[in-house]
């Protein structure tokens, strides 16, 4: 198998990931709902998908359309990295268990949670740490930095808007805790 077609694999198991993730959002949404979440920042959420499905096309068509090499020394390094991502990623679903969620929701009366990689006060969104770490690497994979950049420079912009979003959200469920409101 060449490497593009390794690769093309490499791409394709992300995308199954992703479509897992779905999956457990959906599940837990139902949960947070049942329990009185609330959900924030439904305006990003369109640009959030369209930008991370960019990202797996682009690892797919740049490489062949450019004719990018695979270089191995780059290859493998950030082959680590993302690994080292998804790592990441899954640990902090654990970390949230049905709280994690694509999606910004909130259910009240629940403290924040302060195991995994949220145990670390100075890490701040370990997920989206995750998310910036594997957008860089996986198109460096096979040398796809157009991809790697263009991503980089929107998922920032994007991230900026949601990390505010989930801290208003954050804020807007304790003030409820502290408030007493009815939910």
């Amino acid at each position: 198998m060449g490497t593009y077609a390794a690769f093309l694999v490499l791409v394709l198991l992300v995308a199954g990931e992703r479509l897992a993730e779905l999956v457990v959002a959906r599940r837990n949404s139902v949960w947070s709902r049942l329990r009185g979440g609330r959900e924030y920042g439904r305006g990003h959420y369109p640009a959030m998908i369209a930008l991370h499905t960019g990202l797996l096309l682009g690892c797919v068509v740049e490489p062949w359309a450019a004719d990018r090499p695979f270089i191995p020394l780059l290859g493998w390094t950030m082959l680590a990295l993302a690994v080292a991502a998804q790592a990441l990623r899954w640990w902090c679903i654990a970390a949230l268990g049905p709280r994690w969620n694509t999606r910004v929701v909130v259910v009240p009366d629940l403290p924040l949670v302060t195991t995994g990689p949220y145990r670390w006060p100075w890490l701040g969104h370990p997920n989206y740490l995750a998310v910036v770490l594997e957008g860089l690497a996986l198109p460096l994979v096979h040398t796809a930095w157009t991809t790697a950049l263009c991503f980089t420079a929107l998922n920032l912009a994007l991230l900026t808007v949601r990390v505010r979003c989930e801290e208003r959200a954050l804020a807007a469920g304790r003030t409820v805790r502290m408030s007493g409101a009815v939910r």
